[in-house]
């Protein structure tokens, strides 16, 4: 056998099972590796979720209280006709809801993009009955007729908007327990 053959075949009995060695420990840190990440990528994401979840109940709580607040009925409980005209009387509930949404305006941060308008449409909708209920005023008409004429009005006109903004944020917040 030439030489440079039997030095190829002691290079081959070296280098094989180094290769060998070689790619299971690379294939044993880089699963390691791999596993590590993941743990440190799972723990992060639970130290984040446990930050934020405390918040996205208030959010959910302070979005469920501006459902109550902006409700017909409570509004009008709220904001008393006293020596209005129906035009003020009108002006003053719409500044009330605009201040209620504008003082919450911030949660829209810790909820998910689909309650959100729902809550919109919800404010919409009892900025609507406001309007639609003082449109059918007389001029002569005051703001205490308007508030009867709202209260008046059955139920699932004024609040049923706002019950199923209610209902979704009651869902939304549940899929977080």
């Amino acid at each position: 056998m030439p030489a440079w053959l039997s030095v190829l075949l002691e290079i081959i009995k070296v280098t094989v099972p180094a290769l060998i060695v070689y790619l299971t420990v690379h294939t044993l840190l880089k699963q390691f590796l791999e596993g590590q990440y993941r743990m440190k990528a799972a723990e992060l994401q639970q130290d984040r979720q446990a930050s934020t979840t405390p918040m996205r109940f208030q959010a959910y709580e302070r979005l469920s209280l501006l459902c109550e607040r902006i409700a017909l009925p409570n509004l009008i409980m709220r904001v008393r006709p006293e020596g209005m005209s129906v035009a003020e009387y009108r002006l003053t509930l719409m500044l009330a809801i605009q201040q209620e949404f504008e003082h919450n305006i911030t949660q829209q941060v810790y909820v998910s993009q689909q309650l959100w308008e729902i809550i919109k449409t919800a404010r919409d909708h009892t900025v609507e009955v406001i309007n639609l209920s003082a449109d059918n005023m007389t001029p002569q008409s005051g703001a205490r007729d308007l508030a009867q004429f709202i209260l008046s009005l059955p139920q699932e006109n004024t609040v049923g908007a706002l019950d199923k903004a209610l209902v979704a944020i009651k869902r939304e917040a549940a899929s977080l327990l």
